[in-house]
């Protein structure tokens, strides 16, 4: 058998085994033999059988089937009691639904004092360092506090219509304001953990906590909704659409409110703090999900190193976005004050809108171009691990953009079936269009960006980590040139079969040193160059601030899709307004899931 530089690598390894020292571990261990009947092997007659439980067995699958299937009854019971209440259905009140809400929030309540009490009696709980990051924590503390503001603000219309209101709409925001504030303790402590013990208990609290957060969010949707519709009307009438006669009901109580200035205030209050309960409710019940899809599994690969912000060179990336938010706020408060007041003004303010819109859409899909191409050319290795967190956050962005692209094609369709088109209707032409390219290249480059591996820690400046082949020559290196023996066995796999010689990494701190001192050395870079890392940086820095940006216009009444007008006259009125109702929470939290999924992916890169 040949032994020289053409020999195998595996009789190469085995004839220098006895020459490495004891700190060098071979690069190939050897296989330990195995008795017949030994339990080491699966297939033999003594191995033990699938571990109960295990994450992908049969126990486990139907433990979350059970509990899947009772969070979906209760959502649907609950869902069916909100459009009763909508839609006046005789036996069905307001406090029939309060009363409801607030049992499914006691409910939780009283299992997540019974979780957090059982923990912080028995020893530590292994974690998932991928969820329930701190920056998310920190945003829905952030929501929750709104949320607690709301909370106070109808404990106040209460008091003011005491006279007409039932005491479940008393007792319904105060049980809501604790369950706001119980719970967001319970996800700062207890976001990350992976449960095992009481594992059929927990699933059933973990996921009864989840669809009450979605029914949460579900009434929040439809009373912001009523306010949005009744603006609706009006401005629609302004734009001379005088043939909708619907008569819309607002639920407002059958009795005067004192003191009325302060009862006036706090109604047309809530209002503006709806879309941040929206977000919290939404964001709570994802955070739950992944908790919930955590029960019982056991981490199956390597945990990630810790994501850090930094913040230093991405002033372009930053000052272009912090420019769009400002001037998103500017377009929003001139739609705002213009829409509605006159046919002139109204068709004004759309125009407006629909062109700015049109060229940030532009702007943020072709950035969201030039980072896949970034990622293409030069990006970390995919990272394929099973990850339940990565897993629900790609499928919330494609989810929650469907609702986008819902009302787009409806917008593209009344545009081309319309019998009159009044002349702002084709700034809607571009608009939607924009709107369904952008979001499904920026999901691309969401999902692209969460399946590489964090970037490299940063180096010192100058330092240049290069591998390079010697020709037949022996170049020692010392051991404090490695960042890991694995690194050198890594390299020496990736060798062409042809190249002769010894495989060795040296550090190159300056350019006195880019050459190698000896002839017909080759050199490949390591490390993902800082250009590179440097763009992707400022490409997600904008687009997180653009996504903020277009988060503000439909969640503080900036909605094209109601004031349009078309629509409603190809499709029909009600039809219409049901989808609109129907796609734009969705619409709304995609952007500000978008935001966030940025956010991760800046501090990765």
């Amino acid at each position: 058998m040949p032994e020289g530089p053409g020999a195998p690598p595996s009789l190469r390894a085995a004839r220098s085994a006895p020459d490495r020292g004891p700190s060098e571990p071979a690069l190939c261990p050897q296989p330990q033999t195995l008795a017949p009947g030994s339990r080491g092997l699966p297939g033999s007659p003594g191995s033990p059988g699938p571990r109960r439980g295990a994450p992908g067995g049969v126990p486990q699958k139907l433990a979350e089937a059970r509990s899947s299937q009772y969070g979906l009854n209760v959502f649907v019971a609950g869902l069916l009691l909100l459009l009763a209440w909508a839609v006046h259905a005789a036996g069905v009140g307001k406090s029939l639904l309060l009363g409801a809400l607030t049992a499914l929030m006691l409910l939780q309540l009283l299992w997540m004092l019974w979780s957090v009490g059982r923990a912080a009696r028995r020893r530590a709980r292994p974690k998932d360092t991928q969820a329930g990051a701190r920056w998310l924590r920190g945003s829905i503390t952030l929501f929750a506090v709104i949320t607690v503001i709301l909370g106070c603000l109808k404990i106040g219309y209460f008091v003011g219509f005491s006279a007409c209101l039932s005491a479940t709409e008393g007792v319904f925001p105060i049980t809501h304001v604790v369950h706001t504030l119980v719970q967001v303790y319970f996800l700062w402590g207890h976001a990350k953990d992976i449960i095992q013990s009481f594992k059929t208990l927990e699933r059933f609290g973990v996921i009864h906590s989840v669809f009450t957060n979605l029914l949460l969010w579900a009434n929040s949707v439809l009373n912001e909704s009523k306010h949005q519709l009744n603006e609706h009307k009006e401005r629609l009438i302004t734009l001379g659409f005088g043939n909708i006669t619907i008569e819309l009901d607002d639920h407002t109580p059958p009795c005067n409110c004192s003191p009325p200035a302060l009862c006036a205030a706090i109604s047309h209050g809530t209002y503006y703090l709806y879309p941040f309960n929206i977000e919290y409710q939404i964001l709570a019940s994802t955070m739950l999900y992944v908790l919930w899809k955590n029960i019982g599994r056991s981490m199956d690969g390597p945990q990630h190193r810790k994501m850090r912000f930094r913040f230093r060179g991405v002033a372009a990336g930053s000052g272009l976005g912090l420019a769009v938010l400002a001037a998103t706020i500017g377009v929003v408060a001139v739609y705002l004050v213009r829409i509605g007041r006159s046919k002139t003004k109204s068709e004004s303010a759309l125009i407006l809108f629909y062109l700015y819109a049109s060229a940030l859409l532009a702007l943020m899909g072709a950035a969201g171009l030039a980072g896949l191409r970034l990622y293409r050319l030069d990006g970390p290795s995919p990272d394929e691990s099973r990850n339940p967190a990565r897993k629900l956050d790609a499928d919330l962005l494609v989810g929650t953009a469907s609702g986008s692209w819902l009302l787009s094609w409806g917008s593209l369709l009344a545009i081309l079936c319309a019998e009159a088109r009044p002349a702002y209707t084709w700034y809607n032409l571009p608009y939607s269009v924009l709107v369904i390219a952008e979001k499904y290249v920026q999901n691309l480059f969401i999902i692209e960006a969460a399946h590489r591996a964090p970037g490299p820690p940063r180096e010192d400046a100058g330092a240049l980590r290069v591998a390079v082949v010697c020709n037949g020559g022996h170049a020692p290196l010392a051991p404090s040139r490695l960042k890991s023996n694995a690194v050198a066995r890594d390299l020496g796999s990736q060798r062409p079969p042809a190249a002769i010689g010894s495989l060795c990494l040296r550090e190159v701190s300056g350019p006195g040193d880019a050459q190698p001192s000896w002839a017909g050395a080759r050199a490949s870079r390591l490390v993902q160059g800082r250009p590179q890392r440097s763009l992707l940086r400022n490409i997600a820095a904008f687009l997180f601030l653009c996504n903020i940006s277009l988060w503000i216009p439909p969640a503080f009444g900036c909605r094209p899709e109601y004031d349009n007008g078309l629509e409603e006259i190809v499709f029909g009125f009600e039809p219409w307004i049901i989808v609109v109702n129907l796609a734009m929470p969705f619409s709304i939290f995609y952007r500000m899931h978008a935001a966030a999924s940025l956010f991760e992916v800046y501090c990765k890169i």
